[in-house]
């Protein structure tokens, strides 16, 4: 795709399912890739996997839920890697909960991974993008949850309806910058997340079947079935698109 090859891309939830396999695309289209992620051991992982076929990849271990330790790591990422010109707000985290089985414990940590993390990292990077004036492209990763419901899924559904409004705004407010957001919804796909959220409602095997029975094209998602979009929206062919949606999910919501 146009425009990516050595630009520094910011992934959050760069360890895990999506976020991994989202470096890597971006990797082999040869972007810079800063790996951010709160666990050392997986965003290593990812930036050696890079490396080991001749890219360039850093790691940021942090905390996003601080945002005074997010607001340094960009700062030091930027000074020793680049000016990021890509962030991809990637981190999340759910369990199958029922609202009226859940509390303000578990609400508090759904809205720190889901939403609060995302607030913390892209206002130092949006703030760096518009002090330079050349523009930039924030895709978030929502959820179909976010604009249709789900089952068990009260609160994160709740936290990805307010990205999708957050990005919406902000490519109202900063169109004069040159900067687009956009937001990518992933459908059920086959991750550590969906295999814990699975647990936790009982009969996995038997809700893998009912979900992938439920989406037109037949089967569950792959992690490997979100870069595309992810990196079209942060291409320069997609230079006159912002404040958009997209569904990835085989078809099991079809939005107008």
């Amino acid at each position: 795709m146009r425009g990516l090859k050595g630009k520094v891309v910011v992934v959050t939830g760069g360890g895990g399912g999506i976020g991994s396999a989202t470096c890597l695309r971006f990797a082999e289209e040869g972007a810079r890739i800063v790996v951010a992620d709160v666990g050392a051991e997986a965003a290593g992982k990812v930036v050696e996997a890079i490396r080991a076929v001749g890219g360039e990849a850093a790691a940021m271990v942090v905390n996003l839920v601080d945002y005074d330790a997010t607001a340094a790591a960009v700062a030091r990422i930027e000074a020793e890697f680049g000016p990021i010109d890509v962030l991809v707000n990637n981190a999340g985290w759910d369990l199958f909960t029922p609202f009226l089985k859940s509390g303000p414990d578990f609400w508090n940590k759904i809205i720190d991974i889901n939403l609060r993390t995302m607030l913390n990292i892209t206002k130092p990077v949006l703030e760096s993008m518009v002090s330079r004036g050349t523009g930039g492209r924030i895709v978030s990763i929502g959820s179909d949850a976010g604009r249709g419901g789900s089952s068990g899924e009260s609160v994160y559904g709740a936290c990805k309806a307010g990205v999708i409004a957050f990005m919406k705004t902000l490519a109202r407010e900063h169109s004069r910058h040159g900067i687009t957001f956009n937001t990518v919804c992933p459908g059920v796909t086959e991750t550590g997340m969906l295999e814990n959220f699975m647990e936790a409602a009982g009969d996995k095997e038997k809700l893998r079947v009912a979900f992938a029975k439920a989406v037109p094209l037949g089967r569950l998602g792959k992690p490997e079935d979100l870069p595309g979009a992810i990196l079209f929206l942060s291409s320069d062919d997609a230079a006159f698109i912002t404040g958009q949606v997209i569904s990835v999910s085989g078809g099991l919501t079809m939005h107008g």
